[in-house]
């Protein structure tokens, strides 16, 4: 086991006791696009399984949108050498966004169609957690196009709930920088299967503006990742406009010294 490797699995396992995501006897299904994030948090997961001590199982699923090249038969030969069941969800993604004409924006309806079959396969295998492979810069990312598009100051949950509060959706990397993933699929050659045929669309997207302001953020302030971290474990309501977290009771004499 390299010196990477364990300092990943440090990390997320810090994360899933801090944040408990994983407890005795869970099934949890495993979202394996067959990038580099997934395939890291597939490898952790399998060794957290053999070592951790609670028991839990694991299956994975696949998201096949179909793109020439993706290979998710790949990804399930990977899968099926850990010994973790695999399954495969199949659209031809290209014909079903030339049909709605949202080939200018792809991700709104493959999202959709990702959450729904996630959300329906993990009730069929009596799975109550759904793990993704989101990472710190991915938590970041999120928070600051929430911030700047004033969508709230919000960002990925490590442990939330899905919409109807049957599942629960957990992050276990989300305490691990992206560039430490990214040293550990070269270091360890995992195989990366598939590409977006869209990717063209994402990279004119918001999400690689704020990655790349993140990124030359950085410059200037090399701890930024964990900076934001700790921030965002550090909610300090009475010092922000929320009305809801403000006491605004004053005394007279407060009102009127202080009214404008």
């Amino acid at each position: 086991m390299s010196i990477l490797f364990k300092k990943i699995c440090r990390l997320a396992g810090n994360a899933i006791v801090q944040y408990n995501m994983i407890e005795n006897n869970d099934r949890l299904l495993v979202g394996v696009s067959g990038g580099k994030d997934s395939m890291v948090l597939l490898r952790v997961l399998h060794h957290f399984q053999q070592t951790a001590p609670v028991s839990f199982s694991l299956e994975a699923v696949t998201f096949d949108p179909g793109f020439p090249g993706f290979s998710a038969g790949g990804t399930a030969e990977y899968c099926t050498g850990l010994n973790i069941p695999h399954h495969r969800i199949h659209f031809d993604m290209a014909q079903l966004l030339s049909e709605k004409k949202m080939e200018e924006n792809p991700c709104m309806l493959c999202s959709r169609l990702r959450r729904g079959n996630l959300y329906s396969l993990a009730r069929k295998l009596n799975c109550r957690k759904i793990v993704l492979g989101q990472h710190l810069d991915d938590a970041a990312i999120s928070f600051l196009m929430s911030l700047c598009r004033g969508a709230g100051l919000s960002t990925m949950g490590p442990n939330v709930p899905e919409k109807n509060g049957e599942l629960r959706i957990i992050r276990p990397l989300i305490f691990t920088p992206e560039k430490m993933i990214a040293d550990l699929a070269a270091e360890m050659e995992l195989p990366v299967r598939g590409e977006c045929l869209y990717k063209e669309q994402l990279e004119k997207g918001d999400r690689r503006f704020f990655k790349n302001l993140l990124q030359e953020m950085s410059l200037r302030i090399p701890d930024l990742r964990s900076n934001i971290l700790r921030s965002l474990s550090n909610v300090q309501e009475g010092y922000l406009l929320d009305k809801k977290f403000l006491d605004l009771n004053t005394t007279k004499g407060d009102a009127d010294e202080t009214a404008l």
